[in-house]
């Protein structure tokens, strides 16, 4: 571990700073989430299905792994939506899905040495509440059987409020389910009527009282900010609704508008889009009152009560991040399942075919569906931890961390000579070798780490803005 215990990436507010306008100007350019490093960008054919059964081969059975789980449909198409996931109608589709993953949990199961025990379990899309009683059934007893689960393992779900059921919910606590991350987005109906998403607070506070009831322990809200037609007043009109539900989490993200990877957003009017000074009041107004409620922020995008893990392993400075963002899961392997699931091990990061229809296909015919994915190399190692800290910590000692990796220092002075930038404009200190993240520069901490990320192509439109 560093000596820098984890401080949560700071927030000071810029609204209605004059210099704000200016330091979008500089600093808002188009970066990865970093969710991983390398990011899915620099993902290629080569690792293939040969590659990533000799890596799950490789797994050592005496260290946890976590499994996420990708469920590609909804019952609705909300057009903001960034996901790998499509609208269905028909039950027998999603059931079908199902029997599919059954196909590759036995597949990727045989090639693991025995013993291999989780500690995690992440069901993800799309929309998981979508699958049936009978589904769930199934899935769960596959898993199970194959992975032995660590008692209190942790199980969650992404959730659609919309077409959860209280039967649903009941379901999902038998088999474990003990956390929950519902879609909320903005509660203003002109916001919702211009992505296509229309749900009343009541359907949500319906849903969480029936987690509640079966004593889920941990809920999550997803929010976003920079929907077409959002002002301040809507971000905080919600937030104000929601926090009286008082969830555990809430994850507050930027909308990002890449209407080249993702064609339905072409339904959103561009028009209608805040620019780049709205968004950033709208996310700092929205940082400002979850502070203020009592929640501590957790790396640049999260927010948690004290007393929640997130916010505990943050003190810690034991906060990680992957592609479900920041967790406290510190399990060297997560392995995937489903359509564009990507599995994480110590040796890269592999990923399934995309499109639905191409990964049936692959497991149908009794065959891994990994698509491509990336090897790591030493150096992507030692760049990983140096960005997986700033964003999780706001902070990184670059000896400590050169010192793990058996680096120097001068390695990485390309890109500390460009930190004078940032500590010219507020944003970053670097003093004896460690770098800080100020109160003023946390909403730019993407654009700091991109100055150690060697595979970015800054002229390539593939990432959304930092603001």
């Amino acid at each position: 571990m560093s000596k820098i215990s984890g401080v949560a990436i700071p927030a000071e507010s810029l609204r209605g700073d004059p210099g704000a306008a200016d330091l979008i100007a500089r600093y808002d350019a188009r970066a990865p989430r970093y969710t991983s490093y390398p990011t899915a960008v620099q993902f290629s054919p080569a690792v293939n299905a040969r590659v990533y059964g000799e890596w799950l081969s490789a797994i050592t059975p005496t260290r946890p792994v976590s499994l996420y789980v990708h469920v590609p449909f909804c019952a609705r198409l909300c057009w903001y939506c960034g996901c790998n996931t499509r609208a269905v109608a028909k039950a027998s589709l999603v059931s079908d899905y199902v029997q599919g993953l059954r196909r590759e949990i036995a597949m990727v199961r045989a090639l693991m040495p025995e013993g291999v025990w989780a500690n995690a379990l992440h069901l993800g899309g799309g929309t998981p509440n979508m699958l049936s009683r009978d589904d769930m059934v199934d899935l769960f007893g596959d898993l199970k059987r194959a992975f032995r689960l660590a008692p209190g393992a942790d199980i969650a779900a992404e959730m659609d409020p919309a077409v959860l059921t209280r039967d649903w919910v009941r379901a999902a606590a038998f088999h474990g389910l003990n956390r929950a991350s519902l879609g909320v987005q903005d509660l203003s109906p002109r916001v919702q009527e211009a992505v296509n998403r229309r749900e009343t607070f009541e359907v949500l506070a319906n849903a969480v009282g029936w987690l509640r009831e079966v004593g889920v322990r941990s809920i999550n809200f997803d929010l976003m900010y920079g929907l077409p037609r959002q002002t301040t007043v809507d971000v905080l009109s919600t937030l104000d609704r929601v926090l009286s539900l008082r969830p555990e989490r809430l994850a507050l993200f930027g909308y990002a508008h890449v209407p080249w990877m993702k064609p339905h957003q072409k339904l959103i009017a561009e028009a209608d889009l805040p620019g780049a000074v709205a968004r950033l009041d709208q996310s700092l107004a929205a940082a400002e009152r979850l502070r203020g409620e009592g929640y501590v922020q957790i790396g640049l995008d999260h927010f948690a009560l004290p007393t929640d893990e997130l916010a505990i392993a943050l003190a810690q400075g034991r906060l990680h991040r992957n592609f479900q963002g920041y967790t406290t899961d510190a399990a060297p392997s997560l392995v995937g399942f489903g359509a564009s699931a990507i599995s994480s091990l110590p040796q890269g990061f592999a990923q399934n075919e995309t499109a639905e229809l191409a990964w049936r296909e692959r497991v149908q015919a009794d065959a891994l569906p990994t698509a491509r994915g990336v090897a790591l190399t030493d150096e992507d190692r030692f760049r990983g931890e140096l960005i997986e800290r700033l964003m999780c910590d706001g902070a990184v000692d670059l000896n400590a961390v050169c010192a793990r990796h058996g680096r120097s220092l001068d390695e990485l002075a390309p890109a500390l000579a460009q930190i004078d930038g940032f500590e010219a404009d507020g944003l970053a200190s670097l003093r004896d070798g460690a770098i800080t993240v100020t109160p003023r520069g946390g909403i730019f901490v993407r654009a700091l780490c991109a100055l150690f990320d060697t595979h970015l192509n800054r002229e390539a439109a593939r990432h959304a803005r930092v603001v």
